[in-house]
């Protein structure tokens, strides 16, 4: 049997629905595949973040596509986490108390929405896989090269089985991170091998992405043998082992001087911050050869808000 909350999927089922988070109103729409046969257990999440799209979208179709008469072991889809904010366009956070979910794990069974839904999230969901995958996207304002995070804090074990689901992935890198509080960060440290995926942004999405992000994660569970058939690498992830996250040291608007997936060289100049009347009020250089990851593409910036993110490579 395979049950979170209220909603249950028996061998050889699958069962999709809304699961409460304890004692609040809210809802997260779940999908429960629980396979013909015995096997792994593996955890997908989407949309921890409301408008990463192309990470739901992804979800929402495994939900609707695998058949259980094909699966050796059980998967748990949520599709989206962040309900409220993909409802109201509402970008990272969670509209009911403004946080991050993805910085608030291992949350607080008596803390606000977010920190429920963290705990919720560690202590119903986590606990119950042997693999979890977060997908992700760039958010509204942002764009991001295809890339994959495996994590760099946690049991050498669980580490390398990260890493090694990670390098079978058909993205452009593949990114060590050092963070704890996010929920894939947090899942490892707990013993649980886990990944974040990322893929798209701007608000957008489109066939080909979500062809191609659902192709990374059938990889994923015939690895497992959770589903049949041989994996097809076209290409193989870049590690990058050392990453520099920017942020803003001042409010203004934003001058990009770089796009998602460029090379970038020692000193080059990454952007500008210029004030209402077209000053420029700071410039942001590299401080190492690297690709960009990550960046925020709006015209809008406020100080500590991330600016780009790059890895050395």
């Amino acid at each position: 049997m395979l049950k979170l909350g209220d909603l249950v999927a028996d061998r050889g089922m699958k069962k999709e629905g809304f699961v409460q988070i304890y004692d609040t109103d809210y809802c997260m729409p779940v999908t429960l595949i629980n396979g013909e046969f015995s096997g792994k257990t593996i955890l997908i999440t989407s949309g921890v973040h409301g408008c990463e799209y192309t990470a739901i979208e992804t979800a929402i179709e495994l939900a609707k596509e695998i058949n259980p008469k094909n699966i050796s072991g059980k998967i748990i889809i949520i599709h989206p986490v962040n309900v409220r904010a993909f409802k109201k366009k509402i970008s990272a956070v969670v509209p009911d108390d403004n946080k991050n979910l993805n910085r608030e794990f291992p949350g607080n069974i008596e803390g606000t929405i977010t920190e429920k839904l963290a705990h919720f999230i560690e202590n119903e969901c986590h606990i119950q896989c042997d693999f979890y995958i977060d997908l992700h996207g760039g958010d509204l304002y942002e764009m991001a090269t295809n890339f994959v995070y495996y994590p760099g804090i946690g049991n050498n074990n669980v580490i390398e089985e990260s890493k090694r689901v990670a390098a079978l992935l058909n993205v452009n890198y593949m990114v060590k991170s050092n963070a704890k509080t996010g929920s894939y960060n947090y899942a490892a440290i707990n013993g649980i091998p886990s990944i974040l995926i990322e893929k798209g942004g701007r608000g957008l999405w489109n066939n080909q992405e979500i062809y191609d992000y659902k192709n990374d994660i059938f990889t994923i569970l015939k690895h497992f043998n959770v589903l049949d058939g041989q994996i097809k690498q076209i290409n193989k992830p870049i590690d990058i082992t050392e990453a520099v996250y920017l942020e803003s040291t001042c409010d203004g608007c934003w001058y990009p001087k770089v796009e998602a997936g460029q090379k970038i060289k020692e000193g080059e100049l990454l952007g500008e911050v210029k004030d209402f009347f077209g000053n420029i009020i700071a410039k942001y250089y590299a401080k190492m050869n690297g690709v960009i990851l990550y960046m925020t593409v709006s015209l809008s910036i406020e100080k500590d808000e991330p600016l780009i993110a790059y890895g050395k490579c």
